[in-house]
């Protein structure tokens, strides 16, 4: 406990752990403002206050007006060809058309032709209006042809009206949140011991009536517990944003599991690779490979902490954070045999 206090107490010294700290805290005390500014990115139309003004030409204009209109935030205007509407999106000065969509019918096949700004920050906005337009179309093609096909394709999935903003709060900036410490908290495994074994003040520890064991599992004590805390204060925080986290006591166990986890295989990989640089290298890489390769499965953590802040786990999803308990209390038991098998000449 007096190693893992005095772990601690010197974090506050450290700039960049004080600075990542502030930013977790800003990320989670405005969050409902940081919502809308990272869902204006990929979806303008839900954010309102502008319009995507598009002139529709062609032999389907019918057909793309209707699928325009389906989409907030654009406005269609049709001319009668389609040298006039590119005539008016030349002049946006004088018209106000921000884009044109052209649709031909030849061989019995739908063809449709986009224009858009040239490299401005106004093309990211229409192109995913434009996008969201072409998809309405394509959707009411193909129900309108299914009749007149030989062989029928797979069945669309159902047309779903779900907010942005639900579904990058939950699965987005939730998981960030609630990982985020975690990794932080594996970095600061490696550069305590690490940073210990260079300068030789791991030997002044042990001059202390303490075991190596014991220096172990106090820097393991204080960084594995910096996550779940950080995890209640950031779940706080989003509730008074008005984000509701269905199970939050789970959640904060999966976060204390998965903090177990990686600070026992951050400490593995600072004893086993003595020179810092190299220790934090192996340990961002094995991280990224552990974690990426839990997203190929259907209960990998980002997706277990999603279904539970929402409130739609399945009944395996106990079992899920319950798994990924023991399997840090494993890699735990593990490291601790490690530490003793290491030779303390070595340190």
């Amino acid at each position: 406990m007096t190693i893992a206090k005095r772990e601690l107490s010197s974090l506050g010294r450290e700039k960049t752990i004080v600075l990542a700290l502030v930013l977790q805290l800003f990320i989670a005390a405005f969050s409902s403002f940081l919502v809308v500014g990272l869902v204006s990115l990929y979806d303008p139309g839900q954010v309102g206050g502008y319009e995507v003004d598009v002139a529709v030409a062609g032999d389907a204009t019918d057909e793309l007006v209707r699928a325009a209109d389906e989409v907030r935030g654009v406005d269609p205007s049709v001319y009668p060809d389609a040298a006039s509407a590119t005539s008016a999106f030349e002049n946006p000065a004088a018209t106000g058309i921000d884009a044109v969509l052209i649709g031909e019918r030849r061989d019995g096949r739908l063809f449709v032709s986009a224009s858009v700004p040239d490299s401005n920050v106004q093309t990211t906005v229409v192109v995913v209006q434009l996008r969201d337009v072409l998809r309405n179309l394509e959707r009411a093609e193909r129900l309108d042809r299914a009749a007149s096909l030989s062989t029928l394709p797979i069945d669309l999935p159902p047309e779903t009206r779900s907010s942005p903003y639900y579904g990058f709060t939950y699965t987005v900036l939730v998981p960030l949140l609630l990982f985020l410490p975690v990794f932080i908290s594996g970095s600061l495994t490696v550069d305590s011991l690490t940073e210990e074994r260079e300068r030789g003040t791991l030997e002044l520890l042990r001059v202390a009536p303490v075991t190596l064991r014991e220096i172990v599992d106090g820097k393991l004590l204080a960084a594995a517990t910096l996550a779940p805390a950080q995890a209640v204060l950031w779940l706080v925080l989003l509730g008074f944003n008005g984000t509701d986290v269905a199970s939050p006591a789970t959640l904060v166990v999966l976060v204390a599991a998965l903090s177990t986890l990686v600070c026992s295989l951050a400490a593995a990989v600072a004893l086993l690779a003595p020179e810092r640089r190299t220790a934090q290298f192996l340990y961002s890489i094995g991280v990224l490979f552990v974690f990426g390769g839990t997203t190929l499965f259907p209960h990998n953590p980002v997706n277990t902490a999603a279904r539970l802040a929402i409130g739609s786990a399945d009944a395996a999803a106990p079992f899920v954070v319950l798994a990924y308990a023991v399997g840090a209390a494993g890699v735990y038991v593990a490291v601790r045999y490690l530490v003793g098998d290491v030779d303390a000449n070595e340190l």
